[in-house]
């Protein structure tokens, strides 16, 4: 996977677009947590190997939308009296 980190474009994200990819990146981390810990119990070496495969793709996921939050920009509630 690549992560390009040169240019930066200047994302604006809702707040609640920005709440909701939070909490999929709790989900995927707690996912790949609960999922390494799995590994110990499995018996076959290509069952560990995709439980491992799994676990990275899961914090790779993560780290790509941490990166995605970092870039953008919450946009902010309207004052009380704008108008559009």
């Amino acid at each position: 996977m690549a992560i390009q980190c040169g240019v930066r474009e200047g994302f604006e994200i809702s707040p609640r677009f920005r709440q909701t990819v939070e909490e999929r990146i709790a989900r995927l981390e707690q996912g790949a947590e609960f999922d390494e810990a799995q590994i110990q119990r499995l018996n076959d070496i290509d069952h560990i190997r995709r439980q491992m495969h799994l676990v990275a793709a899961q914090r790779a996921e993560a780290l790509r939308m941490r990166i995605f939050l970092e870039r953008a920009r919450t946009r902010q509630a309207p004052t009380a009296g704008f108008r559009i």
